[in-house]
């Protein structure tokens, strides 16, 4: 349950408003990393019965995405795009971010149709990424790890450029691989868009601002997964092509995102239950540390390359 501090608290500070809303900004980027580093690693994996709890974690993450966001337009309809609502306002895209990678990444597996699908469609379009499932299923699933995969970065690339030219190849993706689908989904945005605008050009803004923040997490993961390791088009797949972090407070607060290699070899493997695998690259420190080095690329790249090494 550690998982649900971050959205927690931030439902509690926007509601409180003032500068309380910063307060999430300083869990998740500065006392979270100092966590992450103090926990240390462990291989053990141990998932409680039938993964029930888990479940109804992972759907609660679920809720949260849209209820924080809807609770963060009602702070900007009554204070106005203010510093400390602008604190609000990345608070939310990071918390909307981190939940919305956990429950859409893995709700998005379920049974198309099914509610958790439903949930996981509802997340998406609060941070307007709904051509993520497309893509991410049918594409991503299919090429990871290859450089025609969008996602995979190669040596070098930085957090930046990546995201820069990720974000239009997996809508490119998404379109070839379910056309009419991922067309829907997009004007679907675009109406949701407009009508925001119609209402309050500040509360468009302040979505937009939040969603984005959350695109940039979601992209920051796939860059960590899978930076630098490549395989070739007629290569089957194994555990070396995706990083794996053991890393405590990374797997607890994730639901075990970290444990990537072992989504992968098995999509339709609930997180609780992911493993793993000695084989694959370790990255030297958890998802919440990596996230400042990424921001720094010879310094990320410096940290990764002798572990790929190894």
């Amino acid at each position: 349950m550690l998982g649900l501090i971050a959205p927690t608290l931030t439902l509690a500070c926007l509601l409180a408003g003032s500068w309380w809303m910063g307060l999430t900004i300083v869990t998740v980027l500065v006392a979270y990393p100092i966590f992450d580093a103090l926990a240390g690693s462990s291989t053990e994996t141990d998932p409680l019965q039938e993964g029930k709890a888990h479940s109804v974690i992972l759907h609660i993450h679920g809720l949260f995405v849209p209820l924080l966001v809807c609770v963060m337009l009602w702070r900007v309809s009554i204070d106005g795009l203010t510093l400390p609502v602008w604190l609000g306002v990345v608070s939310t895209g990071l918390s909307t971010g981190g939940s919305g990678i956990v429950a859409a990444h893995e709700l998005g597996h379920r049974r198309p149709r099914s509610l958790s699908w439903w949930l996981a469609r509802i997340d998406l379009l609060s941070v307007l990424y709904l051509h993520f499932t497309v893509e991410h299923n049918h594409t991503h699933h299919k090429h990871w790890a290859r450089p025609v995969d969008p996602t995979s970065s190669p040596w070098g690339r930085s957090i930046y450029a990546h995201v820069l030219r990720t974000v239009p190849l997996q809508v490119m993706g998404a379109l070839r691989a379910r056309r009419k689908e991922t067309i829907r989904s997009l004007l679907f945005e675009a109406a949701l868009l407009v009508a925001l605008y119609a209402y309050s050009p500040p509360i468009l803004l302040a979505f937009v601002v939040q969603a984005g923040i959350a695109i940039f997490l979601v992209e920051f993961v796939n860059y960590l997964q899978h930076h630098g390791l490549r395989r070739e088009s007629d290569e089957r797949p194994n555990a070396t092509h995706a990083w794996e972090s053991r890393h405590r407070w990374s797997r607890w607060t994730l639901l075990e995102l970290p444990l990537h290699p072992s989504h992968h070899l098995k999509s339709s493997t609930p997180y609780h239950r992911l493993d793993v695998h000695d084989e694959a690259p370790q990255l030297p420190f958890g998802y919440y540390v990596m996230f400042w080095a990424a921001l720094f690329p010879p310094l990320f790249t410096r940290l990764l390359r002798p572990q790929a090494a190894k």
